[in-house]
C-alpha cells in the first residue's frame, strides 16, 4: 500500500508538472501571438508609407509616359512641315517667287503662308509645353524615387523582425503538432478538389463534422475499454473540432459594426457590387505596398491555405458564427491549416511590385461569407481601416 501511495503521489506530481508546463506554454504562445500582432501593426505603418510612395510613383510614371507620347505625336505631326519651315526661314522671298503665278495667286499664297506660320507657331508652343510636361514628370519621378526607397527600407527592417517571430512560432508549432491539425489538413485536402468556393466551404464543414463524430466514437470506445489517456485525448480532439474557431471574432447573431481588421494597409480600388467581367463584385479588392504583410481580419482558425483554381494562393479563415473570411492574392502563406490566429496576426505576404515598371499592380481580394453566401465586408471592417 505504501508503494502504491508513493507511486500515486509521484504520478499526481508528474501530472501537475505537465499541467504547469502546458499552462506555461499556452501563456507563452499567447504572449508571442500578441507580440506578432504588435509587430505586424508597426509594420503596417511602414507599409502605409510605402504604399503611398508607390502609388505616387506609379501615377508620376503614368504621367511621364503620357507626356512622352504627346511629345512624340506633336513631333510626328510637325515632321512634314520642317522642310518648308527651313526654306521659308532662310529664303522667304525666293520661296514665294520660285513659282510663277498671277498677282492674285501670289496674294493667296501669302495669306496661306501666314496661316501656316500661325499654325506652326501654335504647334511649336504645344511642342514646348509637351516637352516641359515631360521634363516636370521626369523630375518628379526622380524626386520621388529616394522617398520610395527609404519607405521600402523601413518596411524591410520591420519585416525582418516579424519574420524572425513567425519562424520561431512555426518551429514551436512543429514540435507540438495536434491531432486536430491533422484532421483539419485532411478536410482541406478534400476541399481542394471542389469546383467552386461555396462547394469548398460545404466540404470543409462536412469533413469537420465527420472528424468530430469519429473522435467522439473513439472516446466512447476508449472509455469502454478503460483507456483513460486515449479517452481524454479523443475528447480533446472532439472539442477542438467541435469549436474550430476557439475564441472566434463573430457570433451567428452579430451585426456589422466594425469587428474585423483590414487585412492589409492599402487602398480599396474595387468595392462590393462594382462591375467586373464576372458580374457585380462579391468582395472588395485592395492595392497595397510591394511585399506588404497580410494579417488575419478576425480571430479564428485557418480552414484552408493552398492554391485553389483561378484564385491563386487562397486562405479561408473561420471567424465564428458561420462566418468565413476568404483572402486571395498571396505571394506567400505564413499560416497553416488548423492554426488558431488572432485578429491582426500576420498570415501571409503580398507579391513584389515595381511601381516604375508599368506592370499590372497586384491586389488582395477579400470576401466575407455567412453560411456560404457572400456578404458585403465593408460594414464589418473597422472605421480606421
Amino acid at each position: 500500500m505504501e508503494e502504491a501511495e508513493r507511486a500515486r503521489a509521484a504520478e499526481q506530481a508528474a501530472q501537475q508538472q505537465a499541467a504547469a508546463r502546458a499552462s506555461a506554454a499556452a501563456a507563452e504562445e499567447q504572449r508571442l501571438a500578441e507580440q506578432r500582432v504588435a509587430a505586424a501593426a508597426k509594420l503596417r505603418e511602414a507599409e502605409g508609407a510605402t504604399e503611398a510612395a508607390a502609388t505616387r510613383m506609379d501615377e508620376l510614371q503614368r504621367q511621364r509616359r503620357a507626356a512622352a507620347a504627346r511629345l512624340a505625336a506633336r513631333a510626328e505631326a510637325m515632321q512634314p512641315l520642317l522642310p518648308v519651315i527651313e526654306r521659308l526661314s532662310l529664303y522667304p522671298a525666293e520661296t514665294l517667287l520660285a513659282v510663277p503665278a498671277s498677282p492674285e495667286d501670289t496674294l493667296r499664297g501669302v495669306i496661306v503662308l501666314q496661316g501656316l506660320a500661325r499654325e506652326i507657331q501654335q504647334e511649336s508652343a504645344a511642342l514646348r509645353r509637351a516637352q516641359a510636361a515631360l521634363d516636370a514628370a521626369t523630375a518628379a519621378v526622380q524626386a520621388e524615387t529616394p522617398k520610395l526607397a527609404a519607405a521600402a527600407a523601413a518596411q524591410q527592417q520591420e519585416a525582418v523582425v516579424l519574420d524572425q517571430q513567425i519562424a520561431s512560432a512555426q518551429a514551436d508549432r512543429q514540435q507540438a503538432e495536434a491531432d486536430a491539425d491533422a484532421a483539419a489538413a485532411r478536410a482541406a485536402d478534400q476541399a481542394a478538389r471542389a469546383e467552386t468556393l461555396r462547394s469548398m466551404l460545404v466540404t470543409l464543414e462536412v469533413q469537420r463534422r465527420a472528424e468530430a463524430a469519429a473522435a467522439r466514437a473513439e472516446a466512447v470506445r476508449a472509455e469502454r475499454d478503460r483507456h483513460a489517456a486515449e479517452a481524454a485525448a479523443a475528447h480533446e480532439r472532439e472539442a477542438a473540432l467541435g469549436r474550430p474557431t476557439g475564441g472566434g471574432t463573430l457570433a451567428s447573431s452579430a451585426a456589422p459594426k466594425g469587428q474585423l481588421t483590414a487585412p492589409v494597409a492599402g487602398t480599396v480600388f474595387r468595392s462590393w457590387g462594382d462591375p467586373t467581367d464576372a458580374g457585380p463584385a462579391t468582395g472588395i479588392s485592395y492595392h497595397a505596398a510591394p511585399d506588404a504583410r497580410i494579417v488575419s481580419p478576425c480571430a479564428g482558425r485557418v480552414e484552408f491555405a493552398a492554391p485553389f483554381r483561378s484564385y491563386g494562393l487562397l486562405m479561408i479563415l473561420d471567424c465564428g458564427g458561420g462566418y468565413h473570411a476568404v483572402l486571395a492574392g498571396f505571394a506567400r502563406l505564413d499560416a497553416k491549416v488548423g492554426q488558431d490566429v488572432r485578429s491582426g496576426e500576420p498570415v501571409g505576404v503580398m507579391p513584389a511590385w515595381d511601381p516604375g515598371a508599368g506592370a499590372t499592380r497586384p491586389s488582395l481580394y477579400v470576401e466575407l461569407r455567412h453560411d456560404g453566401q457572400p456578404v458585403n465586408p465593408a460594414p464589418w471592417l473597422k472605421a480606421t481601416s
